[in-house]
């Protein structure tokens, strides 16, 4: 198993005033630049730049845990859309469809978030709407 190495690197620029049309980004205050490098033993590294418009005053620490704390939300929604859902595993590629039904799978997740009534995971609740009409329309009437 290859040794990996990330290394994240964070800054903040303030004085956004000579971006375009910076004026239209209501509460625009810096810009923030998250430069992330990864290292694997015996390749040359990677390194990633991902910018970020940011309406807050605080220090570059918080902006690095705000950042930190979104990707972990997404990467644990995905997570549960790919496990729940097979989302990774969808062959629709076509027109608006795959954005279609992104929604309807996020729809279809708060869903059986909010129930209450069912045992087991996300998974197991939608494999028993699927089986079960009663359940299937108890958690679309709830």
């Amino acid at each position: 198993m290859p040794h990996t190495a990330f290394i994240r690197r964070h800054w903040l620029l303030d004085g956004v005033e000579h971006l375009i049309n910076a004026e239209r980004w209501v509460g625009l205050k810096r810009v923030g630049l998250v430069e992330a490098e990864r290292r694997i033993l015996g390749q040359p590294p990677t390194i990633e730049q991902r910018y970020y418009l940011v309406s807050f005053d605080g220090d570059v620490q918080r902006f690095a845990q705000g950042v930190r704390s979104h990707w972990g939300i997404e990467n644990q929604l995905h997570w549960v859309l790919d496990v729940a859902f097979h989302e990774d595993a969808s062959r629709i590629r076509k027109d608006h469809a795959p954005a279609n039904l992104a929604v309807v799978r996020h729809i279809a997740l708060n869903l059986l978030r909010q129930d209450a009534f069912a045992k087991g995971g996300i998974k197991a609740k939608r494999l028993q709407a699927g089986w079960d009409n009663d359940y299937l329309i108890r958690l679309l009437s709830s």
